[in-house]
């Protein structure tokens, strides 16, 4: 008790570390408090505004490298103003479209109303973005004109016409629909007619949608006062209207403005731009712009004519470690990613933009202000520099922006059918309004919508069409499948095929540094469903993501450089006188149809509209194949070719629409014999001298403008100028040998069967005279040592076997041979000796093999044609079968070598030895399912494919790969097809039998796939498919698979004494897997640029994939035997 006491005391004395603060002291400890308060809030605020001044260095810093960026990105500035009395304005026209706008007010005082305005946008040499404004320029078409009708009978139709058109056209504000209907002297391109011209009438609408209703009309007939009810054909009805003004004023695709001496051949440096994009998908869905967002957007600005581009950035949503040589832009919404990558587009400054205006009737007074004149066939253009006072404030001449990056073509890979309508509709759903205005013209939105393209070369694709305006959208993708018959048109596997390089290159071609591996020529395919867990990863794994987006954006510019796409599609442009739009966009008919319209306009001559039958019910017999005497020749072969066969024969017997004489007609002109031609097929055409057919001048501008080209193509020493040149010279051949199918396509623009008919019926007449003068001429009678024999002849070129054993020999007869028969045909018909083959396996028509010389000394290629090493439908290993023997027989001459290496690759396939990826068969869908006659195997398995997973199932236009897997018996082919993929996941046994039989029998004889070769056959078990999904798994002996029970875990009793070799035999195996495991793993990181990264590429198109994946397996499944041993 004392004790707490004390305590109580104790606790209540002040202890001898705390002094009783006096009265004094306590102000002192309130202003000390106070002191401490202030400093805190000092600390506060100083932090806080360290935090502003921060946020607004990093802004300005931001800023800066923005700033940067602009002045990388933007076109070049002029560097001076131009002098409008001495300089002219040269452009290089890239896209033409038109607009409907109102009637220019001061060049057209007397319109009024809506109006079509042509654009033309192009480029200068300098680099200056130019669009040209065309007013003045009216839709018209053509009708024949009734007998009798004078100008007040045209002005009464004209009335008619008028009202039917309001009718037809009720809530158009248009004052006047028909403009004009003028009489005019032309004659009518089909058959020949012995008068110069008739009366037709030009029929002048106001907008060129209003010719459709128009034509429309007319064709289903129209009340007449004094004729009745009459239906009218239309002539020219169906000319886009931007192709009618090029035609009427002289302008060709991209071609310059006006071409100086020397000037023509030049390129303007188009400003090209390679984008991607990445998605992040749901788990088990392909991306959807619904639901998944835009994570990466890389992109690649490159000069036309300069091989690296000066642009490489990625844009990344979340943060992206540093790239070498590539600018890396992060954000934090996915909103900011794609205004950031608008801004590629457009970016806005205070600088005028130059326009041009040009005025098709009367220059008028414009001395108001200064104004140059430019001049080009046909058309005056007026570009105002210096804009008068009433019009300063007018957005048609005055704009407040420049277009920074202003890309003039955009490429990549699917980037119409994928990337392009994805951005759109991803922003239309974050809801960013301007985003879509990404064209030359302010506020003028990307237009997409579905199409389908359908041809008898190209078969049908469907695909989207995005516009935008000035423009060119590049798609590698369509233009591959247009232009290249490929077993697959990935991105990867096309890469691989033209760029010829599996394993990475040096990061030198891309950056000027050596550093991180950017671009190997082929790249690894990420599958999409392993993006959003890179995307959700860390910088390091975004940066990967970033790097893939990088390769598919290089890749497009890569091969857009190799394989000369821009100098090809450009000269084909200016041959043949279509924007390059209409060429990435349209079949061939329309290449043919401009020249056709070009060269009707100087001769006063209109064109039909043929009405489209749908069908191609009418037919004709096509070319001569001499039968092939199929064997092994070991003496020289040598080829007589035609020179442009088709198009000589055209030219020679002048076959055209306005030479072709009607059978009626034929009785009733009665043309005297040395005046006409009289076919093989039974048509008469007339001869030059009463009439010049329009394709047979067509073509002989276009065969001596390519035999020009190709001599200054030899005398080039530029590198641009000689790949122009080449472009050029291709395009010419290639519209050269158009015209012949313009003919002849049924559902064409102008069919004419007769000439089609007569041209081939003169090629089968050519190949049997040729045969028989060669036969006759070089016989022993003739004083030759051999009689000669013709063993093929084939459409436009023969082989001849001489006799002789020297090649050298053989190409001096051939030149003799082709000389001798040259000079027996008409004029410009010639036969050309070509090159030697030697030796040649003739297998049969259309099909054959061989050395080919084009001098003595050493052979040239091994050429092949029509068998299964060029084959698109036949799997890998039927084309390295066909392909190693062929090379046994004719360079290694070792027959018995070919057939051991045939049986060899026959046992193989029987006992389960052969890789996947050999047997992969790809086809492409052409159509869906049901419109489709016959199941095909490709077909059914894309519906299959379909039901598990339509996001990633083949759609039309695809190539579909597939393999045969065994199945019950009798089940047919389209049954048996099954997904590579899906068959390696699940051990699938491959049906060896169909193999054997529908792809090796095919190529190889009878006695090859018989013998104790054939006689041994493996099939594996499917691990957990089928009905091995209920089968009950048992143990069984490593050594001979005999059943035993769980306790023994790994050998029979009779294998017990077996163990230690069984054993390292499991180890051993283990080991061999596990090292082909690593050197394919290997190989794949070189492939994707990286030996320190996980493989995740998944590309069905690589057959190391395959390899990979079967090795992958087996090493697993051998490791579990290993496990058993439980040492």
């Amino acid at each position: 008790m004392n004790d707490s006491n004390n305590n109580k005391k104790k606790r209540s004395q002040p202890s001898s570390d705390h002094r009783q603060q006096t009265p004094q002291q306590q102000p002192q400890k309130h202003r000390a408090a106070m002191e401490e308060e202030d400093m805190d809030e000092d600390v506060f605020l100083d932090e806080t505004l360290y935090e502003e001044e921060s946020q607004v260095l990093r802004d300005m810093e931001e800023q800066q490298a923005l700033s940067s960026r602009l002045f990388k990105w933007k076109r070049p500035a002029l560097s001076q103003p131009y002098q409008s009395q001495s300089q002219s304005i040269v452009f290089q026209q890239l896209e033409i479209d038109y607009v409907i706008g109102e009637s220019h007010k001061e060049l057209l005082p007397n319109s009024s109303g809506p109006a079509a305005i042509i654009r033309i946008f192009g480029v200068t040499r300098e680099g200056h973005s130019v669009c040209c404004h065309v007013h003045g320029f009216e839709p018209y078409f053509y009708i024949s004109c009734p007998p009798g009708m004078g100008p007040d009978d045209i002005s009464h139709f004209h009335q008619i016409l008028e009202g039917r058109m309001r009718e037809a056209n009720r809530n158009n504000r248009v004052p006047k629909i028909v403009r004009r209907i003028e009489m005019v002297q032309r004659r009518s391109i089909m058959y020949y007619q012995q008068q110069d011209s008739q009366p037709f009438l030009r029929i002048v609408v106001a907008l060129p949608t209003m010719i459709t209703s128009c034509r429309g009309i007319l064709d289903r007939g129209i009340q007449i006062d004094g004729l009745g009810m009459k239906s009218f054909m239309t002539y020219e009805s169906n000319v886009l209207f931007a192709l009618r003004f090029m035609i009427d004023c002289n302008i060709v695709g991209d071609l310059i403005s006006h071409a100086p001496e020397g000037e023509f051949s030049k390129m303007a440096p188009f400003r090209i731009l390679s984008f991607d994009i990445e998605c992040a998908g749901r788990k088990g869905h392909f991306p959807e712009p619904t639901h998944d967002p835009v994570i990466q957007v890389a992109n690649l600005i490159t000069l036309q004519g300069q091989d690296q581009p000066f642009v490489r950035n990625v844009m990344t949503l979340n943060s992206c470690s540093p790239i070498v040589g590539v600018d890396v832009m992060s954000f934090d919404t996915e909103r900011e990613v794609l205004l950031a990558w608008r801004v590629v587009f457009i970016l806005k400054e205070r600088i005028y933009w130059l326009k041009i205006v040009v005025y098709l009737k009367s220059l008028g007074d414009f001395s108001r202000g200064k104004v140059i004149y430019v001049h080009m066939p046909g058309i005056w253009f007026l570009a105002f520099f210096e804009v008068p006072g009433k019009l300063h404030s007018s957005k048609v001449y005055l704009q407040d922006f420049i277009r920074e990056v202003d890309p003039d073509i955009i490429i990549g890979y699917n980037i119409c059918k994928f990337d392009l309508p994805y951005l759109i509709q991803r922003a239309e759903v974050l809801g960013i309004p301007e985003f879509p205005m990404l064209g030359r013209i302010r506020n003028s939105r990307v237009r997409v919508k579905d199409t389908t393209f359908s041809s008898r070369q190209y078969g049908t694709r469907e695909s989207k069409e995005v516009t935008v305006e000035g423009r060119v959208q590049f798609d590698l993708l369509q233009v591959m499948q247009r232009d290249y018959k490929l077993s697959s048109y990935s991105l990867n596997s096309v890469s691989a095929h033209f760029l010829n390089e599996q394993a990475k290159v040096s990061c030198s071609t891309f950056v000027s540094v050596h550093c991180y591996n950017l671009h190997p020529l082929t790249k690894e395919d990420v599958h999409h469903s392993i993006i959003s867990d890179l995307q959700n990863g860390n910088p390091e794994t975004r940066r990967r993501l970033a790097v893939y987006c990088l390769k598919d954006a290089y890749l497009p510019q890569r091969l857009l450089d190799k394989l000369m796409f821009i100098y090809n599609y450009v000269e084909m442009a200016r041959v043949t006188g279509v924007p390059i739009s209409f060429l990435l966009s349209r079949g061939q008919s329309i290449k043919v149809l401009s020249q056709l319209l070009r060269k009707a306009r100087q001769k006063n001559l209109v064109i039909p509209n043929v009405k489209q039958a749908g069908s191609e019910s009418g037919t004709y017999e096509g070319a001569t194949v001499l039968e092939a005497r199929a064997g092994f020749y070991e003496k020289p072969i040598a080829t007589l070719d035609f020179a442009s066969l088709y198009p000589s024969i055209m030219m020679a017997y002048n076959l055209c629409y306005c030479t072709l004489v009607t059978p009626e007609d034929v009785r009733k002109l009665n043309l005297p014999p040395e005046c006409v031609n009289k076919t093989p097929s039974g048509e008469t055409f007339v001869k030059p001298n009463l009439q010049k057919g329009i394709l047979p001048e067509i073509l002989e501008e276009l065969l001596t403008a390519r035999k020009r080209a190709k001599a200054d193509l030899k005398e080039a020493k530029d590198p641009l100028v000689k790949a122009v040149l080449d472009g050029r010279q291709l395009a010419l051949k290639i519209s050269a040998n158009s015209v012949y199918g313009f003919t002849g396509a049924t559902v064409g623009q102008l069919p004419c069967l007769e000439i089609s008919s007569s041209v081939t019926s003169y090629g089968r007449q050519m190949i049997e005279h040729t045969k028989k003068l060669v036969e006759e001429k070089f016989m022993t009678l003739g004083g030759y040592e051999h009689n000669a024999e013709v063993i093929y002849g084939d459409t436009d070129s023969v082989m001849v076997q001489f006799g002789v054993s020297a090649v050298e020999e053989a190409m001096n007869l051939g030149r003799e041979a082709a000389d001798y028969i040259s000079g027996t045909f008409t004029k410009p018909i010639k036969l050309e000796f070509e090159k030697v083959y030697y030796p040649y396996l003739l297998i049969s028509k259309k099909r054959y093999a061989g050395l080919l010389w084009t001098n003595p000394d050493k052979f040239d290629k091994m050429d092949t044609k029509g068998i299964e090493t060029v084959r698109r439908d036949n799997c890998l290993l039927v084309k390295n079968l066909v392909n190693e023997c062929l090379h046994k027989i004719l360079i290694e001459r070792d027959i018995p070598g070919a057939v051991q290496y045939v049986k060899n690759t026959i046992s193989d396939l029987l006992m389960n030895r052969m890789d996947l990826s050999l047997l992969v068969i790809t086809k492409g869908l052409t159509k869906t399912g049901d419109d489709y006659e016959v199941k095909a195997a490709h077909v059914e398995l894309a519906e299959r494919m379909r039901k598990r997973d339509a996001a990633t199932a083949p759609n039309v236009g695809d190539r579909v790969p597939y393999v045969i897997i065994k199945a019950a018996k009798g089940a047919k082919a389209y049954e048996k097809s099954e997904d590579p993929i899906y068959v390696l996941e699940n051990s699938i046994p491959i049906d060896p039998q169909y193999y054997l039989e529908n792809q090796i029998s095919k190529n190889a004889s009878k006695e090859l796939l018989q013998g104790s070769h054939t006689r041994s056959i493996s099939i594996s078990t499917p691990s957990n498919s089928g009905i091995m999904k209920f089968a009950k798994k048992q143990l069984s002996c490593i050594g001979c698979k005999a059943l035993i029970s769980n306790s023994d875990r790994t050998l029979c009793s009779h294998c017990k004494g077996r163990e230690a070799e069984l054993y390292c035999k499991t180890v051993a195996n283990v080991s061999d897997l596990e090292k082909l495991f690593g050197r394919l793993w290997t190989q794949c990181q070189e492939c994707q640029g990286s030996l320190h990264q996980d493989v995740l590429c998944t590309s069905r198109d690589c057959p190391i994939f395959y390899r990979r994946k079967k090795a992958q397996k087996d090493m697993a499944e051998a490791k579990v035997q290993l496990d058993r041993w439980n040492f």
